[in-house]
């Protein structure tokens, strides 16, 4: 999804730290930062990246989120990685044999969000590629955050699962929980215009001969005026379809110069 805004300014609000632990691939730390980039996020913590830091390859798989690559730090030990924060949550699909409150993402946004507000730190811990957090380092954390997905085929991208958080984060503690820019439609038209159009329309269709059944004609009209309610019109919109209308209604009245006239050579009448 396209539509960067280049000449809006980058702004580093309070948000929760993403911590990686022992990423493997520096394509993953790439588009994990650009996940971040996204969404508001900016403090990315690694311990013990397995190809060193900084990394080429994750540049290049940013995109160009380099506010976030140029900020992170790497630790030697999550201890160390999550020391200044007063609470973490470990991001993990599998069950854990510990004794860990299991929060959704939406329940752990509005968590983080209510210390982030009273100026405290937070942050989600994110395990590697191949076999996610050890034990030793969920319990490390205050609670488990799990998403919904399919139990036969739970394992995600490191980078899609911090999409996903950062997304959460976004809705529902960011700064930007509304919508970057609006549907630009206009305001719908009044209903007194609407009705206007509806009896415009059924005046025309009256004088055509449509309402060929009289005691049907009720339940038509109903059905019509349903279906246009449902356009949502704007005043210009109603003008444009009343001027079509008018426009049949005038082509139905005006003679056909092609229409033979009734005779003898003309058995069809």
């Amino acid at each position: 999804m396209a539509g960067t805004d280049t000449s809006l300014p980058i702004t580093l609000a309070p948000g929760p730290a993403i911590i990686l632990c022992e990423p493997q691939l520096g394509e993953n730390i790439g588009t994990a930062a650009r996940a971040m980039a996204n969404f508001g996020l900016w403090d990315m913590r690694l311990v013990r990246p397995r190809d060193g830091w900084p990394n080429e390859k994750a540049v290049a798989a940013a995109s160009r989120a380099d506010h976030v690559l140029e900020r992170v730090r790497v630790f030697e030990t999550l201890e160390e990685a999550i020391a200044d924060l007063k609470i973490v949550y470990a991001t993990t699909a599998r069950s854990r044999d510990m004794q860990k409150e299991v929060l959704g993402p939406e329940e752990a946004s509005i968590n983080m969000a209510e210390h982030i507000d009273a100026g405290q730190g937070a942050g989600l811990l994110f395990g590697r590629e191949r076999w996610g957090l050890l034990n030793e380092e969920v319990a490390l954390a205050d609670a488990i955050v799990t998403l919904p997905v399919e139990p036969a085929f739970a394992s995600l991208n490191i980078a899609q699962a911090v999409l996903l958080m950062a997304y959460e984060w976004r809705r529902h503690g960011g700064p930007g929980k509304a919508l970057p820019f609006g549907d630009g439609l206009d305001e719908a038209a009044p209903k007194q215009e609407l009705v206007g159009l509806f009896e415009h329309l059924e005046g025309v269709l009256d004088q055509s001969g449509f309402f060929t059944t009289p005691d049907k004609k009720p339940s038509m009209v109903n059905n019509l005026r349903t279906a246009l309610t449902r356009g949502r019109f704007t005043s210009q919109e109603i003008r444009t379809l009343r001027g079509v209308i008018s426009s049949i209604d005038r082509r139905h009245e005006r003679p056909n110069p092609n229409r033979q006239k009734p005779g003898k050579d003309n058995p069809a009448d």
